[in-house]
């Protein structure tokens, strides 16, 4: 029987920039029955730990399982009275179990099918209200949260105040304008907006068949538990996954691995509560056009079907904010930097949230130039900065937001390599431009950045 996710909830104030978000409680249960799994699957997943770890404690499996003492002591006595596991003596950690013969000949029949060994999945119904209880639309996007957010960015209070407003609306939000200005590192830091956490499963279980939610790449778990908390279910901060060039319809859905048995989830349900961002948007080997009729209906209702390997369809929660960064004009379909087309701009109007990230102004360019040298230790030579606009006007490169970073970058890979002190000086930023834009020494000598150099 699939027990429901209890109604009471923990105010975290750190979510919201001050405001207390809800989470539900998730109590740890206390039987077999209020796992909402079966007792079946409960011991198949138990004794292929105990057959796995040949000899452990009770308190050790019910780690593995994310269960507690009474939820365990339960499983165990399943398990001896199907004389699978036997007691093979007792410490302060509980018994000291091991498998019987029995129970490692069906350990090993069950691994040929199915090698799961993990915690214990929750029911698709306990994630469905889960998530619709941690939702990022739960929450109301302060501006100053926003300012807050993207405080260590150099940007136009215009282009912040047009991104919160995207968030805000909880649709689908553009990032587009020339490669190199900023749109992934802005994309990155939306999460920062929403603060708190979200309860991620390791595993759902749907028709008896186990998905693997929990991903170690992707999830970051934070603080410790609350009290009596359920162990199958991890703390983390809210989720934000980025899929680029390799996203394709197949990765779009379950993954299931024919050697472990078992699915692996698709990146929009690792999204779930959090922000899910589709970077460098129309170049995908699917066309953009397939992407979005994919997610009509998702976008639309915030539902997602995904396919299990037999055919059947479940339903899921798509709970996430969708962001495009690209380098597409959504005015004109055409790529920023190529000029070539992507996709219909018809389509295109299924975005409602669109904000153009520019190349930065001279003053900007200057104060990232410091920001990035602060980071890197170096000194910052207003001066020498100018020069370098200078010299990149003469060879026709706008002021991307990029350049700073990447020439600091460039400087300190030098003197590690020289075995000197990084020092940002004309010669330093010449070489640094000469490997940066593919320029020859006769085209851009060391001293040519020096003050009055012809």
């Amino acid at each position: 029987m699939e027990t429901p996710v209890s109604t009471a909830s923990i105010d975290l104030t750190a979510g919201w920039n001050g405001e207390a978000t809800s989470l539900p409680s998730l109590p740890a249960p206390r039987t077999i029955e209020e796992t909402g799994i079966r007792a079946t699957l409960l011991e198949e997943i138990a004794i292929k730990i105990v057959a796995r770890e040949r000899d452990l404690s009770a308190r050790a499996l019910g780690d593995a399982l994310g269960l507690g003492p009474s939820v365990t002591d339960e499983l165990v006595q399943r398990l001896r009275k199907a004389v699978l596991v036997e007691v093979t003596g007792h410490t302060a950690s509980g018994h000291r179990l091991a498998p019987t013969t029995a129970g490692r000949a069906q350990a090993a029949a069950l691994l040929a099918t199915n090698q799961y060994a993990g915690p214990v999945p929750v029911p698709l119904a306990s994630y469905v209200e889960s998530v619709r209880t941690q939702a990022i639309a739960n929450g109301r996007v302060r501006p100053q949260a926003v300012r807050e957010a993207f405080g260590t960015l150099v940007l136009d209070d215009e282009v912040v105040r047009q991104v919160g407003i995207g968030i805000a609306s909880g649709a689908p939000l553009m990032l587009f304008g020339p490669s190199g200005t900023g749109k992934t590192s802005v994309a990155e830091r939306i999460p920062l907006v929403f603060g708190g956490g979200v309860f991620v499963p390791h595993a759902i279980e749907v028709g008896g068949e186990i998905v693997a939610v929990f991903d170690p790449g992707v999830h970051r778990p934070v603080g410790a538990p609350p009290p009596q908390h359920d162990r199958r279910w991890v703390y983390c901060e809210r989720p934000f996954v980025v899929a680029g060039g390799e996203l394709t319809m197949a990765t779009l859905d379950l993954e299931y691995n024919a050697t472990s048995g078992y699915y692996a989830a698709p990146p929009q349900l690792k999204a779930n509560a959090g922000v899910f961002v589709i970077d460098d948007f129309g170049r995908q080997r699917m066309r953009p056009e397939e992407l979005l009729n994919r997610w009509i209906v998702p976008l639309d209702r915030g539902v997602d079907y995904l396919t299990l390997h037999g055919g059947a369809k479940f339903a899921v929660p798509f709970s996430v904010l969708v962001v495009f960064a690209t380098n597409l004009d959504p005015s004109t379909g055409l790529a920023a930097d190529a000029g070539t087309t992507i996709t219909d701009t018809v389509f295109l109007r299924r975005i409602p949230n669109k904000v153009k990230v520019g190349y930065a102004s001279r003053e900007q360019f200057h104060e990232i130039f410091r920001r990035a040298c602060a980071a890197a230790g170096l000194g910052y030579d207003p001066g020498l900065v100018d020069r370098l606009v200078g010299l990149l006007g003469h060879l026709n490169q706008p002021l991307r937001p990029s350049i700073p970073r990447d020439i600091v970058r460039h400087v300190k890979w030098e003197a590690r390599y020289e075995g000197s002190k990084a020092e940002l000086n004309a010669a330093t930023i010449a070489r640094a431009c000469r490997a940066y834009f593919a320029l020859s020494p006769e085209v851009l000598g060391d001293t040519q950045l020096t003050p009055n150099a012809g």
